[in-house]
């Protein structure tokens, strides 16, 4: 009879029961909160897997910038959530999306006061931070509100800096001291930071000239081991290279740069120190993105053939002009830098002028050029063309994404040729292209 029990009671326990810990870890891995809680009250196996290190280590805690009943609770469970796995954190990232009141910034501020100081006491792991898009400089953050959440920002980076590797505190939109003294508290006691990738575009709030500030040289001179760097094109000035040579040539690989035609950009950059930054920094690529600056003698100014630029971004946006020409800025300007562009994005209104035949050149000329994405006013024949090269070896082209313009609000005959188009070439492209093309009314 007991033998019989024996054999009988494996076949009754559920499969659950045996499953093993890197299953079990990964069926967690896809539940919520709530659920994940739940599951923790089936067992103690179960309970032991809620508290896998595994499980918190990468987090994103996002807070509603409405009143909504629905949202009520998400500053009450974050801070549930770092109190209670807090410890486990390597990667955490914050939104507040769109604060509607003072209400909620001032809700947000006492939250954050909490979360950080709780996290600052129980986390030694802590790798990555990013606190993107709180637009401090607008009204419903008002002075003591903004100066609070600041003093706290400051106070837990002060603590966690030594373990940081990656800040990313992108639209924080400061003033150049309060930014200044939050990227200080990186390398508080140590006079150096070690963080390896920063993100500040957008950090400090639009019209500051930041290039011009000692203050900010200096902090950015506690920088020793920058890898990534992202900035706006108004922090960029000769004292600024000479930095970045000087503390992070040897690992340094990216800059991306950002220009915004609101932000002052007509400083002077010596061309000698973006040679000596690239002979330093020898993996360096810079990758600039400009914002309705498309004037050739503003770009001319910028794009100094020094630079090892990899990849340009041109967005115009709707806005057109029509004293402004492109056609400069591809035929002299940007083949200066044909051996090392592999990606180029183009957004731009030439209801104007035609551009076909320069754009289908400037690929063809950059050997390198693997991602080519263009919103434009084009004969639905370019794209053909562009096909045509490639199925040549003319270029080697991995995504190729256009949006063709058009000014009547009917495309049937626009779309019409390019399914004909795509029949054509329809075994290059699912070969060899990421590939996306549409004809789109601009009306």
């Amino acid at each position: 009879m007991d033998e019989e029990r024996e054999l009988i009671q494996p076949q009754d326990q559920s499969c659950w029961a045996t499953l093993p810990d890197v299953c079990l870890r990964r069926v967690f891995w896809w539940l919520g909160d709530r659920d994940r809680s739940r599951a923790a009250l089936v067992c103690r196996k179960w309970n032991q897997m809620m508290y896998s290190a595994d499980l918190w280590r990468y987090r994103t805690i996002t807070f509603s910038g409405r009143p909504s009943r629905v949202h009520a609770s998400e500053f009450e469970s974050a801070l549930w959530y770092v109190k209670k796995f807090g410890r486990y954190l390597e990667h955490l990232e914050i939104k507040f999306l769109n604060p509607y009141n003072t209400v909620l910034t001032k809700k947000f501020q006492v939250t954050m006061r909490g979360l950080l100081s709780c996290l600052g006491k129980s986390n030694n792991r802590l790798k990555s931070l990013s606190i993107q898009h709180l637009e401090l400089d607008r009204l419903v953050w008002r002075n003591s509100i903004r100066s609070s959440f600041i003093k706290s920002l400051s106070f837990f980076l002060k603590k966690m800096g030594k373990h940081l590797d990656y800040l990313n505190l992108k639209g924080a939109r400061l003033t150049v001291e309060q930014g200044c003294h939050v990227l200080n508290s990186l390398s508080y006691l140590r006079n150096e930071s070690l963080a390896s990738e920063l993100n500040i575009e957008d950090y400090f709030s639009h019209h500051l000239a930041v290039y011009s500030s000692p203050q900010f040289h200096n902090t950015m001179g506690t920088f020793r081991n920058l890898a990534a760097l992202t900035l706006n094109y108004n922090c960029i000035s000769d004292e600024l290279l000479e930095n970045l040579c000087e503390n992070n040539a040897s690992t340094l690989w990216t800059i991306n740069i950002k220009c915004h035609i609101h932000d002052p950009h007509g400083q002077v950059i010596w061309g000698m120190s973006w040679a000596k930054l690239a002979r330093q920094a020898t993996k360096l690529k810079v990758n600039f993105f400009f914002e309705r600056v498309m004037k050739y003698e503003r770009l001319a100014r910028i794009l100094l053939h020094e630079i090892p630029v990899r990849s340009i971004s041109l967005r115009s946006c709707y806005f057109s002009d029509p004293d402004w020409s492109m056609r400069p800025t591809l035929t002299d300007l940007l083949p200066t830098f044909r051996h090392t562009l592999q990606k180029l994005t183009f957004e731009f209104n030439n209801n104007h002028e035609s551009l076909d035949e320069e754009l289908h050149l400037l690929v063809l000329s950059c050997r390198k050029l693997f991602y080519f994405k263009i919103w434009a006013f084009l004969d639905v024949k370019f794209v053909e063309r562009i096909l045509k090269s490639q199925q040549e070896g003319q270029c080697s082209l991995r995504t190729l994404k256009v949006r063709i313009y058009t000014n009547r609000y009917e495309t049937n005959e626009e779309d019409r040729t390019l399914r004909e188009i795509y029949r054509k070439y329809r075994k290059l492209i699912d070969s060899e292209l990421n590939y996306f093309v549409i004809a789109y009314p601009m009306i």
